[in-house]
């Protein structure tokens, strides 16, 4: 390996443990310093990267991908609600639209009763009953009259609610506009936290030699299965024997067969997802409709025992609500864990679980 990448690597891990583990109290590191080699000769340095080190790295680098896992669903959220506030607005502009229309009609059969006055020569119809000399006439008029004034009165009634109603879909339009400028502003901040996290996750990571990746991924699957096993080990899945519904089976069904495919943030397939995006597709696609975001669907569906989940159910995770995968029984979650992995199973107990939500809670 030349002197130059392995010295990039020796930097790397320096800046991780420097930041990870020497800020430890009474925890300390030192580089062993290589002598210089004699004039004319090439430096030869073989860097020991340790497990403990290592170690160190992927504490950092999850802490790195939970924060971007935290501004994926804040882009998430944003972007849910601008797709409302859109819809809305089209809501909106067709009322105002119809509004105008009707305003017109009114304004027409406003200006339709002021020709016909008009053409009865000015006067007005009491005028006309009070110049009739037969009573029947008079009688007739009289209830014709009050016929009339009871239409005009109604039309100008109708021309002021219409004109008050277009004043206020007016104003929620643009109470609608502002808030999804509002929306934008936020996604466009939480997409450059997303790309900041990742930024630097893949820098340290890429700043690691091959087999330090390979180390490190050992690593990671240790860490997971040390959780795993701690969970089971603490009764977790006793006595649990729920059964699938039609539709949670088919929510399985979607989501496992996602499995290999890449993770990609504020995705919701069909080629790559994240988190909620697989699990609101999922069940979309078993005929329900899902909140988007990890957090929403914490705060919206149905809660449940841990104990009594039943395959389908959504297991939100850590205290954030940042990250979500559905259970497909016997301990096991599927999921889309992170950028630079891919949609795959893993054991339900493998990071701190918040909670248990069932989307159907009403079906058995």
């Amino acid at each position: 390996m030349g002197a130059g990448k392995r010295g990039l690597l020796t930097a790397a891990v320096a800046v991780v443990c420097a930041v990870t583990v020497l800020a430890v109290p009474g925890t300390a590191f030192a580089a062993p310093t290589p002598p210089s080699p004699p004039p004319g000769t090439a430096a030869s340095v073989t860097v020991v990267v340790t497990d403990q080190q290592l170690e160190a790295v992927r504490k950092k680098l999850e802490r790195l991908y939970r924060a971007a896992a935290v501004a994926t669903e804040e882009y998430n959220a944003a972007e849910e609600k601008a797709q409302k506030q859109s819809a809305e607005i089209v809501r909106l502009a067709k009322k105002i639209v119809d509004g105008r229309e009707k305003l017109a009609e009114l304004k027409a059969r406003a200006g339709a009763a002021a020709a016909a006055q008009y053409r009865g020569g000015g006067l007005p119809p009491e005028a006309h009953l009070m110049l009739s000399d037969d009573p029947q006439d008079f009688l007739d008029g009289a209830g014709r009259v009050r016929q009339g004034e009871h239409a005009t009165r109604g039309l100008l009634g109708e021309k002021t609610r219409v004109q008050q109603d277009l004043e206020q879909y007016a104003q929620d339009a643009d109470a609608q506009w502002r808030k999804l400028e509002a929306g934008r502003r936020a996604k466009a901040t939480a997409q450059k936290k997303i790309e900041k996290q990742i930024e630097a996750a893949e820098k340290v990571e890429s700043e690691l030699e091959q087999e330090e990746r390979e180390r490190l991924h050992r690593l990671e699957r240790q860490a997971a299965d040390r959780a795993q096993a701690s969970w089971l080990g603490s009764g977790a899945l006793a006595g649990i024997d729920g059964k699938a519904t039609p539709q949670g089976r088919k929510a399985v069904a979607y989501a496992t067969a996602q499995i290999g495919k890449p993770y990609q943030w504020g995705a919701e397939g069909p080629n790559t997802y994240d988190c909620s995006g697989l699990t609101s597709q999922a069940w979309i696609s078993a005929g329900l409709g899902m909140p988007r975001t990890s957090q929403a669907q914490w705060q919206q569906l149905t809660r449940v025992d841990v104990g009594d989940m039943r395959p389908g159910d959504l297991i939100i995770y850590f205290g954030d609500a940042s990250h979500v995968g559905m259970y497909v029984g016997d301990g096991v979650m599927v999921h889309a864990p992170r950028p630079g992995r891919s949609v795959t199973l893993a054991g339900a107990g493998s990071m701190p679980i918040l909670g248990v939500v069932r989307p159907d809670p009403a079906a058995n």
